[in-house]
């Protein structure tokens, strides 16, 4: 019977996820072309709710928990860990009101429709990870960005998918160039938990009644300190969230 209702309830999802693509990727550039940058923040920020409580469908639940008062007048570097494509629209939409930029991989920015063309638009970090010049410039550039603005950058320093909770070490490259350009910027760890559960097997089907968590914890300030520290510091910090519940499913 469970085996069922993740069928079903995927094919509900994978559709109501299509059309929301499709909508608003031409809401985005109707709003991008004719009202300008802030119409298309908007659009883009409904696009993420659409995608985000859309889980429910899958009988999800998902969980906020933000554990700390975060500034609004200087730039924050949001730092998480990645256990599945299904981090990014819950941590956009409640990291909202930051403006938040992903530290994206470039092969994104052409054919997914909505995906691409906000990548492309919203000021990004697209990163060819085989062109290590290339990667620093654009992360350099996201860094400037998040400076001028007063904004924020979301970086997922595994620099791949652990669906299994047991996070790779962070990089450093990235979180140290953004930091070079927004000197300060505030440190954000960010612990997602769950999301690998829901598709272990590939995008179809997807494992109903997942705990979804999205956790906020307090700012680490960087100044001063070398960069490895503050993330072996971050990494830490999540680990002491997402671990217990890993440690009890594989017992």
């Amino acid at each position: 019977m469970k085996k069922i209702l993740d069928y079903v309830l995927s094919a509900l999802y994978l559709i109501h996820f299509g059309i929301t693509l499709l909508v608003f990727h031409v809401i985005q550039v109707i709003a991008f072309n004719v009202f300008g940058k802030k119409a298309h923040k908007v659009s883009v920020d409904w696009l993420n709710f659409s995608l985000t409580f859309g889980l429910y469908l899958t009988g999800a639940s998902i969980k906020l928990k933000n554990l700390v008062q975060l500034p609004n007048d200087r730039p924050l570097i949001f730092v998480a860990n990645h256990q599945s494509s299904y981090d990014i629209s819950p941590i956009y939409w409640y990291m909202r009101k930051y403006s938040p930029r992903f530290v994206s991989k470039i092969e994104l920015a052409k054919g997914v429709p909505s995906i691409s063309y906000n990548l492309r638009k919203s000021g990004a970090a697209l990163i060819n990870r085989k062109d290590g010049k290339q990667a620093i410039t654009e992360i350099a550039r996201l860094g400037k960005l998040i400076h001028d603005e007063k904004a924020s950058a979301i970086i997922f320093p595994e620099g791949t998918r652990t669906a299994s909770g047991d996070m790779k070490q962070f990089q450093s490259g990235g979180v140290a160039t953004l930091l070079k350009r927004a000197p300060d910027a505030l440190i954000v760890p960010v612990a997602i938990d769950g999301t690998g559960a829901m598709n272990p097997k590939g995008i179809f089907p997807l494992k109903s009644f997942c705990k979804l968590s999205f956790t906020v914890l307090p700012g680490i300030e960087p100044a001063g300190r070398k960069v490895e520290e503050v993330l072996a510091q971050t990494q830490e910090e999540i680990r002491k969230v997402i671990q217990p519940e890993s440690v009890a499913v594989r017992s």
